[in-house]
């Protein structure tokens, strides 16, 4: 069965409107769409924790479906999470062994997508999807993963 991308949009809009929480809303969008679509085989938010002075600001891992991962805490500066976060773009790598930039977590993952959450502009974090299938995000999960960056992002600012 075909996903229906404009109805799951609608849905993690609607989990947006009834959040208690940021953490609530990100932990719902995981789920969801961990649970939607069978070609996201790890999903989870990861947000900048600025560091003491003369410390580095790190990505630290937020709520997330999936395996365990080793990669609690990224460097902004390491891996396809620290490109997207600190170049404010979404990348897609369609093989993640063939991107030197890439952090292996899992034998498994052979693409990924990040799309960076923005707080009035700047970028606080991430929503980082891993599939266990070569090339698998399509346009409409680009547009989809975007969506739910930027409805974070919106929660947020809301609270901030």
């Amino acid at each position: 069965m075909a996903m229906n991308y404009q109805q799951l949009t609608e849905e993690v809009s609607s989990l947006a409107d009834n959040a208690e929480s940021a953490e609530d809303l990100m932990s719902a969008i995981v789920e969801r769409l961990r649970t939607r679509l069978p070609h996201f085989n790890w999903v989870g938010f990861y947000m900048i924790e600025k560091g003491q002075p003369g410390q580095d600001p790190m990505l630290v891992l937020g709520p997330y479906v999936g395996a365990d991962t080793p990669h609690k805490r990224i460097p902004l500066n390491q891996g396809i999470c620290g490109a997207a976060v600190s170049s404010g773009q979404t990348l897609v790598v369609d093989d993640v062994n063939a991107d030197p930039r890439y952090l292996a977590c899992s034998l498994e993952t052979k693409s990924e997508i990040v799309a960076p959450v923005f707080v009035r502009g700047e970028a606080v974090g991430e929503l980082d999807i891993d599939s266990h299938v070569p090339a698998a995000f399509a346009e409409e999960d680009r547009r989809l993963v975007e969506h739910c960056a930027a409805l974070a992002g919106s929660y947020l600012e809301k609270g901030a």
